[in-house]
Protein backbone atom coordinates (compact mmCIF):
# COMPACT_ATOMS: atom_id res chain seq x y z
CA UNK A 1 0.00 0.00 0.00
CA UNK A 2 1.29 3.45 -0.66
CA UNK A 3 0.72 6.04 1.90
CA UNK A 4 2.68 8.80 3.34
CA UNK A 5 4.81 11.58 1.00
CA UNK A 6 4.84 9.21 -1.70
CA UNK A 7 1.07 9.24 -1.81
CA UNK A 8 0.95 13.12 -1.60
CA UNK A 9 3.27 13.42 -4.52
CA UNK A 10 0.84 10.89 -6.70
CA UNK A 11 -1.89 12.68 -6.06
CA UNK A 12 -0.50 16.15 -6.75
CA UNK A 13 0.60 14.74 -10.18
CA UNK A 14 -2.49 14.15 -11.04
CA UNK A 15 -3.89 17.47 -9.81
CA UNK A 16 -1.34 18.46 -12.25
CA UNK A 17 -1.98 16.47 -14.86
CA UNK A 18 -6.03 18.16 -15.16
CA UNK A 19 -6.40 22.14 -15.94
CA UNK A 20 -8.10 23.89 -12.50
CA UNK A 21 -8.45 20.34 -10.73
CA UNK A 22 -10.13 20.37 -7.81
CA UNK A 23 -8.62 17.30 -5.98
CA UNK A 24 -6.76 17.36 -2.81
CA UNK A 25 -3.95 15.21 -2.21
CA UNK A 26 -3.80 15.46 1.23
CA UNK A 27 -7.61 14.26 1.13
CA UNK A 28 -7.08 11.67 -1.45
CA UNK A 29 -3.93 10.34 0.64
CA UNK A 30 -5.97 10.42 3.73
CA UNK A 31 -8.59 7.86 1.97
CA UNK A 32 -5.67 5.68 0.03
CA UNK A 33 -4.49 4.44 3.60
CA UNK A 34 -7.82 3.22 4.22
CA UNK A 35 -8.38 1.63 0.65
CA UNK A 36 -8.03 -1.97 2.01
CA UNK A 37 -11.17 -1.47 4.08
CA UNK A 38 -13.66 -0.75 1.19
CA UNK A 39 -15.48 -3.76 1.18
CA UNK A 40 -15.44 -4.00 4.64
CA UNK A 41 -19.12 -3.17 5.57
CA UNK A 42 -17.87 -3.16 9.58
CA UNK A 43 -14.85 -1.36 8.37
CA UNK A 44 -13.79 2.47 8.09
CA UNK A 45 -16.38 2.63 5.44
CA UNK A 46 -18.85 1.42 7.52
CA UNK A 47 -20.92 4.44 7.60
CA UNK A 48 -21.52 4.52 3.43
CA UNK A 49 -22.25 0.67 3.45
CA UNK A 50 -25.14 1.72 5.98
CA UNK A 51 -25.85 4.56 3.28
CA UNK A 52 -26.12 2.53 0.45
CA UNK A 53 -29.52 1.91 0.34
CA UNK A 54 -30.98 5.03 1.12
CA UNK A 55 -28.09 6.83 -1.70
CA UNK A 56 -29.21 3.72 -4.25
CA UNK A 57 -32.96 5.13 -3.93
CA UNK A 58 -32.59 8.90 -4.79
CA UNK A 59 -29.75 7.59 -7.96
CA UNK A 60 -32.84 5.56 -8.85
CA UNK A 61 -35.33 8.19 -8.67
CA UNK A 62 -33.18 10.84 -10.22
CA UNK A 63 -32.29 8.96 -12.77
CA UNK A 64 -35.83 7.80 -13.39
CA UNK A 65 -36.02 11.72 -14.73
CA UNK A 66 -34.30 10.64 -17.94
CA UNK A 67 -37.07 8.03 -17.98
CA UNK A 68 -35.36 5.03 -17.99
CA UNK A 69 -35.99 3.35 -14.98
CA UNK A 70 -38.88 0.83 -15.52
CA UNK A 71 -39.42 -0.29 -11.95
CA UNK A 72 -40.37 -3.98 -13.12
CA UNK A 73 -37.56 -4.47 -15.21
CA UNK A 74 -34.60 -6.35 -14.39
CA UNK A 75 -32.26 -4.21 -15.71
CA UNK A 76 -34.15 -0.69 -15.75
CA UNK A 77 -30.97 1.34 -16.43
CA UNK A 78 -29.47 -0.56 -20.10
CA UNK A 79 -27.84 1.58 -22.64
CA UNK A 80 -27.78 4.52 -20.18
CA UNK A 81 -24.04 5.51 -19.68
CA UNK A 82 -23.37 6.65 -16.16
CA UNK A 83 -20.17 8.61 -14.26
CA UNK A 84 -19.50 7.71 -10.79
CA UNK A 85 -16.46 10.58 -9.92
CA UNK A 86 -14.56 10.01 -6.78
CA UNK A 87 -16.35 6.20 -6.76
CA UNK A 88 -13.35 4.92 -4.00
CA UNK A 89 -13.59 0.88 -3.94
CA UNK A 90 -16.96 1.02 -6.25
CA UNK A 91 -19.63 0.97 -3.72
CA UNK A 92 -22.26 2.81 -6.19
CA UNK A 93 -20.50 1.99 -9.35
CA UNK A 94 -21.75 -1.95 -8.60
CA UNK A 95 -25.57 -1.53 -7.91
CA UNK A 96 -25.41 0.56 -11.16
CA UNK A 97 -24.40 -2.02 -12.93
CA UNK A 98 -26.48 -4.56 -11.89
CA UNK A 99 -29.37 -2.58 -12.86
CA UNK A 100 -27.53 -2.40 -16.18
CA UNK A 101 -26.12 0.63 -16.71
CA UNK A 102 -22.75 1.07 -18.55
CA UNK A 103 -20.69 2.19 -15.51
CA UNK A 104 -17.34 4.23 -15.62
CA UNK A 105 -15.81 5.18 -12.03
CA UNK A 106 -13.15 7.41 -11.36
CA UNK A 107 -10.92 8.58 -8.13
CA UNK A 108 -7.33 10.14 -7.68
CA UNK A 109 -6.47 7.27 -5.40
CA UNK A 110 -4.40 4.30 -6.98
CA UNK A 111 -5.60 1.86 -4.03
CA UNK A 112 -9.03 2.71 -4.31
CA UNK A 113 -9.21 2.25 -7.65
CA UNK A 114 -7.42 -1.48 -6.97
CA UNK A 115 -9.90 -2.11 -4.61
CA UNK A 116 -12.99 -1.47 -6.92
CA UNK A 117 -11.34 -3.33 -10.30
CA UNK A 118 -10.79 -6.39 -7.91
CA UNK A 119 -14.30 -6.48 -5.97
CA UNK A 120 -16.18 -5.95 -8.93
CA UNK A 121 -14.11 -8.64 -10.92
CA UNK A 122 -15.05 -11.24 -8.32
CA UNK A 123 -18.71 -9.90 -8.42
CA UNK A 124 -18.67 -11.11 -12.12
CA UNK A 125 -19.63 -7.42 -13.11
CA UNK A 126 -17.93 -5.11 -16.02
CA UNK A 127 -17.22 -1.68 -14.75
CA UNK A 128 -14.44 0.48 -16.32
CA UNK A 129 -12.43 2.19 -13.23
CA UNK A 130 -9.95 4.66 -14.11
CA UNK A 131 -7.67 6.30 -11.95
CA UNK A 132 -7.72 9.83 -12.85
CA UNK A 133 -9.52 13.56 -11.70
CA UNK A 134 -12.52 14.82 -13.39
CA UNK A 135 -10.78 17.24 -15.06
CA UNK A 136 -8.40 15.24 -16.52
CA UNK A 137 -11.36 13.08 -18.26
CA UNK A 138 -13.16 16.27 -19.09
CA UNK A 139 -10.31 17.23 -21.35
CA UNK A 140 -10.13 13.79 -22.92
CA UNK A 141 -14.08 14.38 -23.73
CA UNK A 142 -12.76 17.88 -25.09
CA UNK A 143 -9.77 16.32 -27.51
CA UNK A 144 -13.02 13.29 -28.66
CA UNK A 145 -11.62 10.45 -26.39
CA UNK A 146 -14.73 10.28 -25.10
CA UNK A 147 -18.33 11.42 -25.48
CA UNK A 148 -20.10 13.20 -22.25
CA UNK A 149 -22.36 10.70 -20.03
CA UNK A 150 -25.94 10.46 -19.44
CA UNK A 151 -25.66 10.90 -15.06
CA UNK A 152 -23.11 11.72 -13.19
CA UNK A 153 -23.21 10.67 -9.78
CA UNK A 154 -20.61 12.58 -7.49
CA UNK A 155 -21.53 10.82 -3.79
CA UNK A 156 -19.82 12.21 -0.27
CA UNK A 157 -16.80 13.98 -2.34
CA UNK A 158 -17.76 17.97 -2.89
CA UNK A 159 -17.05 18.06 0.99
CA UNK A 160 -13.39 17.17 0.24
CA UNK A 161 -12.70 18.82 -3.23
CA UNK A 162 -10.57 22.19 -2.85
CA UNK A 163 -13.15 24.46 -5.28
CA UNK A 164 -16.46 23.47 -5.42
CA UNK A 165 -17.84 25.82 -7.48
CA UNK A 166 -15.07 24.58 -10.63
CA UNK A 167 -16.27 21.05 -9.56
CA UNK A 168 -19.61 21.55 -10.40
CA UNK A 169 -18.93 22.94 -13.45
CA UNK A 170 -16.53 20.37 -14.44
CA UNK A 171 -19.63 17.62 -13.00
CA UNK A 172 -21.88 19.56 -15.64
CA UNK A 173 -19.82 19.46 -18.62
CA UNK A 174 -19.38 15.74 -18.16
CA UNK A 175 -22.69 15.51 -18.25
CA UNK A 176 -24.46 15.52 -21.80
CA UNK A 177 -26.81 18.63 -22.33
CA UNK A 178 -30.06 17.18 -20.39
CA UNK A 179 -28.66 14.83 -18.52
CA UNK A 180 -28.64 14.38 -14.90
CA UNK A 181 -26.02 15.25 -12.20
CA UNK A 182 -26.22 13.78 -9.15
CA UNK A 183 -24.91 15.11 -5.19
CA UNK A 184 -24.78 13.72 -1.86
CA UNK A 185 -23.19 15.25 0.99
CA UNK A 186 -23.44 17.32 4.53
CA UNK A 187 -24.92 20.31 5.67
CA UNK A 188 -23.09 22.55 7.61
CA UNK A 189 -25.40 22.82 10.19
CA UNK A 190 -25.49 22.41 14.32
CA UNK A 191 -27.14 19.11 14.35
CA UNK A 192 -24.18 17.98 11.65
CA UNK A 193 -21.33 19.19 13.86
CA UNK A 194 -22.52 17.38 16.46
CA UNK A 195 -23.78 14.14 14.51
CA UNK A 196 -21.47 13.62 11.39
CA UNK A 197 -18.32 15.40 13.31
CA UNK A 198 -18.11 15.04 17.41
CA UNK A 199 -20.18 11.11 17.70
CA UNK A 200 -19.38 9.61 14.29
CA UNK A 201 -15.15 10.51 14.47
CA UNK A 202 -14.71 11.02 18.26
CA UNK A 203 -17.32 9.44 20.08
CA UNK A 204 -18.80 6.36 18.59
CA UNK A 205 -15.97 6.24 16.25
CA UNK A 206 -17.83 4.94 13.41
CA UNK A 207 -15.41 6.90 11.17
CA UNK A 208 -11.91 7.49 11.52
CA UNK A 209 -10.73 11.08 12.99
CA UNK A 210 -10.45 13.95 10.41
CA UNK A 211 -12.35 12.29 8.06
CA UNK A 212 -14.35 15.61 7.69
CA UNK A 213 -13.57 19.61 7.82
CA UNK A 214 -17.23 20.49 8.80
CA UNK A 215 -16.23 24.43 7.80
CA UNK A 216 -16.34 22.82 4.32
CA UNK A 217 -19.95 21.43 4.43
CA UNK A 218 -22.24 23.46 2.33
CA UNK A 219 -25.86 24.10 2.89
CA UNK A 220 -28.55 23.16 0.52
CA UNK A 221 -28.75 26.36 -0.52
CA UNK A 222 -25.52 26.82 -0.82
CA UNK A 223 -24.96 23.83 -3.17
CA UNK A 224 -28.20 24.45 -5.34
CA UNK A 225 -26.64 28.50 -6.28
CA UNK A 226 -23.08 26.60 -7.04
CA UNK A 227 -25.07 24.23 -9.42
CA UNK A 228 -27.33 26.78 -10.56
CA UNK A 229 -24.03 28.81 -11.47
CA UNK A 230 -22.80 25.51 -13.15
CA UNK A 231 -25.63 25.26 -15.42
CA UNK A 232 -27.58 22.88 -13.30
CA UNK A 233 -31.07 23.17 -12.88
CA UNK A 234 -32.27 21.51 -9.57
CA UNK A 235 -35.23 19.43 -10.05
CA UNK A 236 -34.96 17.00 -6.66
CA UNK A 237 -34.34 17.36 -3.05
CA UNK A 238 -34.20 14.82 -0.79
CA UNK A 239 -32.67 14.17 3.24
CA UNK A 240 -30.96 10.90 4.36
CA UNK A 241 -31.77 10.28 7.71
CA UNK A 242 -31.46 7.35 10.20
CA UNK A 243 -34.20 5.22 10.96
CA UNK A 244 -34.35 3.77 14.31
CA UNK A 245 -37.12 1.84 14.28
CA UNK A 246 -36.11 0.43 11.06
CA UNK A 247 -32.36 0.51 11.73
CA UNK A 248 -31.60 1.90 8.76
CA UNK A 249 -30.98 4.95 6.69
CA UNK A 250 -33.95 6.20 4.48
CA UNK A 251 -34.68 9.31 2.01
CA UNK A 252 -36.94 11.74 4.18
CA UNK A 253 -37.80 15.78 4.11
CA UNK A 254 -35.15 16.47 6.90
CA UNK A 255 -32.08 17.82 5.46
CA UNK A 256 -30.37 19.03 8.38
CA UNK A 257 -27.57 16.41 8.14
CA UNK A 258 -26.67 14.19 4.98
CA UNK A 259 -28.82 15.35 2.17
CA UNK A 260 -29.24 14.82 -1.61
CA UNK A 261 -29.63 16.99 -4.95
CA UNK A 262 -29.83 15.96 -8.56
CA UNK A 263 -29.86 18.35 -11.36
CA UNK A 264 -30.58 18.84 -15.00
CA UNK A 265 -28.35 19.84 -17.07
CA UNK A 266 -28.94 22.99 -18.92
CA UNK A 267 -29.77 22.31 -23.22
Amino acid sequence: MVTGDREVREQAAIVNSGAGSSVDPQEIARFSALSGEWWDPAGAFAPLHRMSHARMAFIREALAMLGADNPTAFRPFAGMRVLDVGCGGGLLCEPLARLGATVTGIDASEQAIAAARAHAALSGLDVTFKRTAAETLLEGLANGDDKPFDAVVASEVIEHVTDPGAFLATLSQLARPGGIVVLTTLNRSAKSMVVAKVLAEYVLRVLPAGTHDWRKFLTPDELAALMDEAGLRVEMERGIGYSISRDRFELSDDMSVNYALAGRRDG
